[in-house]
């Protein structure tokens, strides 16, 4: 199915107000933490390896809920360039699974393997580490060469298992410098993608199409060049100023046929920000965000033009007022958002937040907001490294993401987060897999529909620590509600959330029996997935950790995942692995 794209003239939407926002308790001790961590920049902030290793070559597309923290970075490309629909546990950079104190070192070293092939590594050292200036290096990898078994029987091809081939690297290097009353930084990224498209595709049978003849083998290779500078003040400055700068070079070696070269990206964006107290406790500012994306699109070998791309300006103008009580906050904005190109779009959603304590460590909180996801194509490489790769999908315009909630950490150990919200997007990108008509050799690359999309969302989040154990667990209801596009003549069967779960559980139990050992169990269900005309099996995966700690150098851990032998996917067609083990050591220096 060729990529679907929604041109329609702009709605009329009334802000929601008196919103707020969410705060992780408990308040105090959080905000001291924040505070310690801010005074040094330590390797967490420049790398942040996540739960996710090899074994994962794609992950379930993102539906974010409300955060709980601020995570240290947003760079990173590695093991799964996607955003999974459940909350991804970032592990502290020399923390790997060892729980060796990182801060107290300047380097660190992991290096893992298992079944599949999978193998892990991760390195990272600061050159400078003072009071004022920081200089880091880092490096990561992820890989896979494994053979995976299909879900479902393809009658028209006599295959029933294939190899998923993966190969992520990222290298970079970052520069800080404090001086008296301004942060300023400097860094680079380089991250390389090899990877097949190891999926299949949706086949109708026609007496018009002949059966399709797929390429599992050639390796199609995504490549990300980054560089960023920038300075901003120092926190809680009266006047308050940023200039972040940013550029992102973007290829792919491919277009849809191994004859055609892939498209480079061009990305030039800036951060701005401007503001100024008052009274004490009162700020006005307003901030700005830009993109400006151009591309280099070469020509195809077979002479037939590729899908056009439009050069487009993307950018979100936010002023807004905040007021802060000794118990109570306030802030009432708005956000004017825009794109250019031949399907131009301009529109205003609210952003407004508020939150009161009510009570010991409990907090009512608020919040409504919208946004315009660029879904560029390094974006939805990093969401889905099997999108087609010569599909341009246009920017999601989101009018209205709000929620509302309760936080507590009344009780001694215990903390929990009561939540609900809805969103309202145009534009909503969905993935589908593809028809098998195309006569190109990746017939199996993922398309992209977008659709009008309502979600209603509610859940609870819940901790609970006693001594040596820790448990947690999230609940999320997911209500998905696609509104009807008039531009497009779409079937019912079109008109769903393709491949979004409308259940999702995530629970886990850590314990540390004695103080270098500790075990953790975690297991993550989702269910309601739909796609096109077909259910698609809930997820069930659950996995255990073990690790020990040697001393303060030396740690090694073991990785039991999928441990009820599930078969299941995360985009149609493309399985993941099936039960496997994984063996490594941590090393900080």
């Amino acid at each position: 199915m060729n990529m679907m794209k929604t041109r329609y003239n702009i709605k009329a939407i009334c802000a929601i107000l008196l919103l707020g926002v969410s705060i992780t308790l408990p308040a105090q001790e959080e905000d001291q933490t924040n505070r310690d961590l801010n005074r040094e920049m330590t390797l967490e902030k420049e790398y942040d390896p996540s739960i996710r290793d090899a074994n994962k070559v794609n992950t379930l597309p993102a539906v974010k809920e409300p955060e709980v923290k601020k995570m240290p970075i947003d760079y990173a490309t590695f093991a799964v360039p996607v955003d999974p629909q459940k909350e991804i546990t970032l592990l502290p950079s020399g923390n790997i699974l060892t729980d060796v104190a990182y801060n107290k070192r300047r380097g660190y070293f992991n290096a893992a393997g298992g079944t599949y092939l999978n193998l892990n590594g991760d390195a990272g050292y600061h050159i400078l580490d003072t009071e004022k200036d920081q200089l880091n290096i880092f490096f990561s990898h992820r890989s896979t060469n494994g053979t995976v078994k299909y879900n479902h029987t393809y009658y028209y091809i006599d295959a029933e298992k294939v190899k998923a081939k993966l190969n992520d690297n990222l290298v970079g290097i970052r520069f800080r410098h404090l001086f008296k009353k301004a942060d300023f930084k400097l860094g680079t990224h380089y991250g390389y993608s090899s990877f097949n498209y190891y999926g299949m595709p949706i086949f109708i049978p026609s007496s018009s199409y002949a059966i399709p003849s797929l390429d599992f083998s050639t390796n199609q290779v995504n490549q990300t060049l980054q560089a960023f500078t920038g300075i901003s003040s120092k926190e809680g400055a009266k006047v308050g100023y940023l200039l972040d700068l940013d550029y992102t070079n973007f290829s792919r070696k491919y277009a849809l046929t191994k004859a055609d070269e892939g498209i480079t990206e061009h990305t030039l964006g800036a951060k701005l920000g401007l503001s100024s107290a008052f009274k004490g406790n009162q700020r006005v500012g307003i901030d700005g965000k830009f993109a400006y994306l151009t591309y280099t699109i070469p020509r195809p070998a077979s002479g037939d033009p590729m899908a056009d791309y439009d050069n487009r300006l993307e950018g979100t103008i936010t002023p807004y007022y905040r007021v802060e009580g000794e118990n109570w906050h306030i802030q009432l904005g708005a956000n004017v958002l825009f794109y250019t190109g031949d399907s131009s779009k301009l529109f205003v959603s609210p952003n407004v937040e508020a939150d009161v304590t009510v009570g010991a460590k409990t907090v009512l909180y608020a919040k409504a907001g919208g946004e315009l996801t660029s879904n560029s194509a390094y974006a939805l490489s990093r969401e889905n490294r099997y999108v087609n790769p010569v599909a341009q999908v246009l920017p999601s315009r989101v009018w209205l993401d709000a929620v509302v909630g309760l936080k507590s950490g009344i009780a001694p150990g215990f903390w929990f987060n009561l939540f609900a919200g809805c969103k309202l997007t145009d534009d909503d990108h969905f993935f589908l897999p593809p028809s098998t008509y195309s006569p190109s050799d990746f017939k199996n690359a993922i398309d992209v529909l977008q659709l009008n999309a309502t979600l209603i969302r509610g859940g609870l989040e819940m901790t609970y620590a006693y001594q040596w154990i820790e448990v947690t667990l999230k609940g999320v209801y997911n209500n998905w509600s696609i509104r009807k596009n008039k531009s497009l003549n779409l079937t019912s069967d079109l008109l769903k959330a393709q491949g979004r779960p409308k259940m999702e559980i995530t629970t886990g139990v850590l314990v540390k029996p004695v103080d270098k050992v500790s075990v953790n169990l975690d297991y993550y269900l989702a269910g309601g997935r739909e796609v096109y005309l077909y259910k698609m099996k809930n997820i069930h995966e659950l996995n255990l950790t073990g690790s020990y700690r040697f001393n303060d150098t030396f740690g090694a851990y073991l990785k039991l995942n999928n441990l009820l032998f599930q078969k299941y996917e995360v985009l149609y067609g493309y399985p993941l692995q099936g039960f496997n083990v994984m063996a490594g050591i941590n090393i900080n220096f």
